[in-house]
């Protein structure tokens, strides 16, 4: 779809009395090394320099070169190399010389040095694509290789054997013979034996020459030359020089060779005798496919008489050289179009093909020169038949870039019109009405000459059309082609201009080219060069003459990059050659003469990646995609138009979580956009064409036409494309909910609406699904309270209601909708819905039975069904119950019984029906039934229901209150049971109820106001103390035994288990018993003591082993994570490298770094059955017991010293008191010993936090970015997941101080 657009052309004339004869690109300037001579009538052979811009050919040297060979009238240069890294230029002439020129030559070296020669003459000559080796084809048939410094390596004869190197079995590539000709053939052939069979006879204008091709890579080169004076063949050989193949006969093959510089095809020219074509070779000689070069018998007597062929470096371009011009064709889903025809000056044509040179690397690069008898000279186009000025010969330098030519992408006026270039034919497309794959078109216009360049633009006065401008080499042409009948009318011609001249002296018009045309409004303009000039011809709308520009500077690189209109001028951007902002005013002249409004004129450096527009001295600035959406209006003020590399945000090849991705073919090219429809054509490599529509560009429309609350195009974007509707609320959400009554009146269809409320979400896609696609810096239009004001509120009930609020008085003809956002509540409110169904029977009974089937339809009906028993409404019951599935035989009886009830008891039967229990007995107790209510409450557990319902009568609240109380009693809710017996006055009850629930204090205080007899009291303060030292309350114990067991000695005792020595020493002073201080008091304190310094020792053996080892796993896991995991499975032995360590699912010696520390071996899927229950029981197993030299070992450790820690602080007063009570019976020893454990096993404690709870202890497996984003695995690697994210999570504990005692010193 694309087509060739000249963007650069540069000409020079060749200094007087000299012939070029050939030229060589210089790569690193990207200069042209030409040659002139040498000829029959000067052997003087000169290299000259012509660099970019420049405008004279700088001299490089000159040398007599006379030829050796008496059967050639003059030499004549076979090949011209220039090598950029050492300044050096070779020829290769075909007397026999090779010639190296040095540039600048070093000390002891010649300017101009004969370096080898051939004695027999050369034929051909071509250097590889890596200027490593020289391939020379010899007059005596012989083939030669020679390095760089020109040393022989290779010498191979060509000989009448080579045909013997291939046993061709042609499969017949696109031939008829191959077609399927259906069931009825008579004769089944053999498709591998062609009907006719070549022999490769010659053509009778055969030139005789040999030539060279190298492919891409430089690993072949293909040879064509005739053998035995009877046939073509082309020979393929290696950089070894070893024949590989050897082409089939191909009758009519000329000496045109071109091999594809990706490597896939060989080019020839057969020529027949009423046409000529173009055909390809495989590498090994076989046929495959080709083209005619549409020529007629004239054509093929006069400038088509000589073919040759030259392949563009990125295999894109083939250029067939003629006589007097070359044609450019390029391949599109296996169509070869024609694209360019580009003329030499001269009328006259010449005895040889023109001369290409493209450039080694930049693509649709290169030089155009004549070679030949007759002088070269360049003129204009074939057009001018009655023009007889010859110039002088010259060579010119054209750059073309290959670009889609479309009309407008401005909305409403985009409908992706392209044109496609195919020699005289302009194929037109509208994308947005037929996608025509190519090489077929929806409309075929035929011009009268091969097209050089069309613009198109739209136009809406009076009518809307498109005007098509294509540029000819006979003249301008002007198509109309009306937009409301594209698809049945074609293009019809408006006018036909031939060129014109506006100088008085006509000859001057004949060394013009015409090289681009555009549009600026209706008004067409036309670029043109010359020797002296460039020109822009401005043409108007009835085709008339307007006006012109001429630009001095004719080195104009570019083309019309944009022109528009604006007030009173025309803005036009031109590219340049790289000239200051200062000089573009010079550069213009005739400005003012220009018919139009006004012109202003930019020129600014031609670059195909990157837009860097420049308007001369000017102050605002607007980004380029503005001025190609049609949307940026020029201001007085000139603009500067730039796109800044920091504006273009590349996503990451991510389409499966960002919507701005997708994944198409790759190679795809883009064709044209269509923002109206959303809509991106590509064009796959092979040539067929896809529509697609890309998500950031439905976006991008859909939020455009939010803001511009034309929300019935959004709303039908969102249904075409897919996108989740609750875009329409959540890009701009204060504008919808105060809109919702003009989306109603845009999307008017009711199940439009219905639809939109049913996608409703409580997700905001435009903070999370549709996130990436938001241009940066783009802020939510809702206003800041919104979310703070109604954040509670969810968003689908908020929108539902606002519809709700907006539908209320459209109830006639929205009533649906009304349903439809009851129902599509979170969660659905039935209930409303189906009143408002109820309230319509009044009103409006026709509409009761389709509201009906509607909510049917959006609710379960058997739900539905419920609800409406749930409004005590039997009618709407029953007009439920006719939609669902259920059988008559079973509601009619039951809706019936229904009806034959009381109101009451109708709704008691309902809601006992529907299991709505609290309300069938609050229903019970409206009916007055207590021995109903009391059976009912005890059935269903309703005893808070009951008691609040009976609040205000005691009598019966008592009831209720017994019955709780039994039943809390029952439950094992004992202290609630003593409770609700302490209420009713019950003590017996409630006091064995408290001691049930381990309440010592209610419970006797119960006992007493029973009162209990003074055994039975006794007994049960027994027993309550028995409980409280197994509970190890001794406190509460102590005090039982004091209070109500009068046991002054086991009382005493029991507070010194619980180190309460201050109570113990108090009681016995209060009750006057001394004798129990060395019995109870010092026997206790001399075992708490012992049990406390017992204690402590364990807890430092424990910190002094743990913490060492957890500081060797960690350095362990530091160093060598997956060893430590048991992930070296080959225990660092040395690996193949042609083993895969790629894990799969079949592997049974590794998994992910969360399995590896299992070191099971296992079966194939072990990684899946890791997932099974039984495993991560397995695994909690492993990970409780902490095994030494497990994974869970680390944290089975630390998790050790923080129970550790929290049980020194438990202990942490216990000691204090302990070593009072020490020091209070002059113990001051023991009181020491004590004292300096504690304070040292604290020591300890604070020493080892920060090593052993540090929060980097996963830096090897811990990442955060994954970590957000990563879900918990199943079973088995779930447990090992936990561990991880529990080292990562841990804090450190809080280490109590202690207070050691300054009696004791420290």
């Amino acid at each position: 779809m694309r087509n060739l657009k000249s963007i650069h052309r540069s000409l020079l004339t060749s200094p007087p009395g000299l012939k070029l004869t050939a030229s060589a690109w210089d790569v690193a300037s990207d200069s042209v090394i030409c040659a002139f001579g040498p000829t029959k009538d000067n052997v003087l052979l000169e290299l000259r320099r012509w660099k970019k811009y420049g405008k004279i050919f700088e001299p490089i040297a000159a040398w007599d070169a006379p030829c050796p060979l008496p059967d050639l009238e003059c030499d004549e240069i076979l090949d011209l190399h220039y090598f950029s890294d050492s300044f050096t230029v070779c020829l290769v002439l075909a007397g026999g010389d090779l010639i190296v020129v040095r540039e600048h030559p070093q000390a002891g070296e010649e300017k101009v040095e004969i370096v080898g020669s051939v004695d027999a003459g050369i034929s051909a000559a071509a250097w590889s694509p890596d200027e490593e080796l020289l391939a020379i084809t010899t007059r005596a048939s012989t083939l030669l290789y020679m390095t760089r410094d020109f040393e022989n390596v290779t010498d191979v004869i060509l000989t009448s054997d080579d045909l013997k190197a291939s046993n061709h079995v042609s499969v017949g590539w696109g031939k008829k013979e191959t077609q399927f000709k259906g069931k009825k053939a008579r004769v089944l052939r053999d498709p591998t034996v062609p009907e006719t069979i070549d022999e490769g006879v010659l053509d009778a204008n055969d030139a005789k020459e040999t030539t060279i091709s190298w492919r891409g890579d430089g690993t072949y080169i293909a040879i064509n030359s005739i053998e035995a004076d009877s046939r073509r063949i082309v020979r393929v050989f290696s950089r070894e020089g070893v024949l590989d193949s050897v082409s089939e006969p191909v009758d009519g093959l000329v000496g045109a060779l071109s091999w594809r510089p990706a490597g896939n095809l060989l080019a020839g020219i057969q020529r027949l005798n009423d046409s000529v074509r173009v055909v390809f070779f495989e590498r090994n000689g076989l046929r495959h496919g080709q083209f005619d070069l549409r020529l007629n018998q004239e054509e093929l007597s006069t400038w088509g008489s000589q073919t040759s062929l030259n392949w563009s470096v990125d295999s894109s371009v083939l250029a067939v050289r003629y006589n007097d011009r070359i044609h450019l064709w390029t391949m599109g889903n296996y169509h070869y179009y024609l694209k360019q025809e580009v003329f030499l000056y001269s009328k006259d044509t010449c005895t040889r093909p023109v001369s290409i040179k493209w450039h080694p690397e930049k693509p649709l690069h290169f030089t155009l020169h004549g070679q030949g008898e007759h002088p070269v000279v360049i003129g204009p186009l074939s057009g001018f038949e009655n023009t007889k000025a010859i110039l002088p010969e010259s060579i010119q330098r054209a750059v073309y870039a290959s670009l889609v030519t479309t009309s407008p992408t401005s909305p409403p006026i985009d409908h992706g019109i392209v044109a496609v270039v195919d020699g005289n034919y302009l194929k037109l497309t509208p994308m947005r009405l037929a996608n025509v794959p190519p090489p077929m078109a929806l409309h075929e216009v035929e011009i009268s000459s091969n097209i050089i360049d069309v613009a198109i633009t739209i136009c809406s006065n009076p009518r809307p059309r498109a005007i098509i401008g294509v540029l000819h080499h006979h003249g301008y042409s002007q198509f109309e082609w009306s937009l409301s009948s594209m698809v049945q009318n074609p293009p019809v011609c408006r006018f036909t201009n031939g060129f014109w001249s506006t100088d008085t002296d006509t000859a001057t018009n004949r060394d013009r080219l015409y090289l681009q045309t555009s549009f600026s409004g209706n008004v067409s303009l036309l670029f043109s060069k010359s020797m002296e000039k460039s020109t822009l011809s401005a043409t108007g709308e009835d085709g008339g003459h307007m006006s012109q520009i001429i630009l001095h500077e004719t080195d104009i690189e570019g083309m019309i990059r944009e022109s528009w209109t604006s007030k009173s001028k025309t803005y036009i951007v031109l590219d340049h050659n790289g000239k200051t902002n200062s000089e573009l005013e010079e550069r213009a002249q005739g400005v003012s003469d220009i018919d139009m409004a006004g012109i202003e004129m930019a020129l600014s450096r031609f670059s195909t990646q990157s837009i860097d527009a420049i308007v001369c001295g000017f102050e605002t600035e607007h980004c380029v995609t503005g001025l190609a959406n049609g949307v940026v209006t020029p201001a007085t003020k000139d603009i500067i138009f730039s796109l800044a590399e920091n504006d273009l945000e590349i996503p990451p090849d991510t389409p499966e979580s960002d919507e701005r991705c997708r994944s198409i073919e790759r190679g795809a090219r883009l064709v044209t956009v269509m923002p109206s429809i959303f809509a991106l054509v590509l064009q796959m490599p092979r040539g067929n064409l896809e529509t697609i529509h890309p998500r950031a560009l439905v976006l991008a429309g859909i939020r455009d036409n939010i803001s511009k609350k034309d929300y019935k195009n959004a709303f039908l974007a969102c249904r075409n494309q897919r996108v989740d509707m609750n875009i329409l609320h959540d890009h701009a959400t204060q504008q919808f909910l105060s809109n919702v009554g003009l989306f109603i009146d845009q999307v008017k269809k009711v199940e439009h609406i219905d639809l939109f409320l049913s996608q409703l979400r409580e997700e905001d896609v435009s903070a999370n699904m549709y996130k990436e696609t938001l241009p940066g810096g783009e802020f939510s239009q809702d206003l800041p309270g919104l979310e703070s004001s109604e954040g509670k509120t969810s968003k689908v009930n908020r929108i539902c209601n606002a519809f709700l609020e907006a539908l209320k008085g459209r109830t006639s003809t929205h009533f649906q909708n009304v349903v439809t956002a009851h129902v599509c509540k979170a969660p659905p409110d039935l209930d409303a819905g189906l009143t408002q169904i109820a309230g319509l029977r009044s009103k409006n009974s026709d509409l009761v039975d389709a509201a009906i089937e509607h909510i049917c339809f959006l609710a379960d009906v058997n739900r539905l069904y419920d609800n409406a028993l749930g409004l005590y409404d039997l009618e709407l019951a029953l007009l439920v119950a006719q939609q669902s599935q259920k059988d008559p035989k079973e509601y009619l009886p039951f809706l019936r019984k229904l009806q034959g009830m009381s109101v009451l008891r109708r709704q008691y039967s309902i809601d006992n029906h529907l299991g709505r229990f609290k309300k069938a007995l609050k229903h019970l107790c409206d009916l007055g039934a207590f021995d109903e209510v009391k059976d009912y409450t005890v059935k269903h557990g309703l005893y808070p229901e009951a008691l609040e319902f009976y609040r205000y009568q005691e009598d019966k609240l008592r009831e209720i209150m017994r019955l709780y109380a039994d039943f809390l009693l029952q439950s094992g809710q004992f202290k609630e049971a003593g409770v609700a017996y302490e209420y009713l006055g019950d003590y017996t009850s409630a006091s064995e109820a408290f001691r049930q629930a381990h309440l010592w204090k209610e419970s006797l205080s119960c006992a007493t106001l029973t009162p209990l007899p003074q055994p039975q009291l006794h007994s049960l303060a027994q027993t309550l103390a028995d409980t409280l030292l197994e509970s190890k309350d001794f406190f509460s114990a102590a005090t039982i035994h004091l209070d109500y067991l009068a046991d002054i000695a086991t009382a005493a005792r029991t507070f010194c288990k619980g180190y309460f020595f201050a109570d113990a020493l108090r009681i016995i002073g209060l009750h006057q018993r001394p004798d129990l201080l060395e019995s109870v008091i010092d026997t206790g304190l001399v075992e708490g003591m012992a049990s406390m310094t017992e204690l402590l020792a364990d807890c430092k053996s424990q910190l002094n082993a743990q913490i060492p080892r957890i500081r060797e796993l960690r350095v362990k896991k530091a160093e060598d994570p997956l060893a430590f995991f048991d992930g070296d499975v080959n225990g660092g032995a040395d690996i193949p490298d042609n083993v895969s360590l790629a894990m799969t699912d079949a592997s049974t010696m590794g998994g992910t770094l969360l399995t590896r520390y299992t070191n099971r071996t296992g079966t194939v899927g072990t990684n899946a059955t890791r997932r099974t229950s039984k495993n991560r029981r397995r695994e909690e197993r492993k990970r409780a017991s902490g095994k030494k030299g497990s994974v869970y070992e680390e944290e089975y450790l630390v998790n050790s010293v923080g129970r550790l820690i929290d049980r020194i602080n438990t202990v942490n007063e216990e000691v204090e008191r302990l070593v009072v009570g020490l020091m209070g019976r002059a113990m001051r020893e023991r009181a020491g010993a004590v004292e300096n454990a504690m304070a040292e096993v604290v020591e300890l404690c604070k020493g080892c936090l920060d090593e052993v709870f540090k929060n980097d202890v996963k830096k090897v497996v811990e990442q955060k970015e994954i970590e957000q984003e990563e879900r918990r695995p199943k079973g088995g690697e779930g447990v090992l997941w936990d561990t991880m994210e529990g080292d990562k999570q841990r804090e450190a504990p809080l280490v109590k101080d202690f207070d050691r005692l300054s009696l004791l010193g420290r």
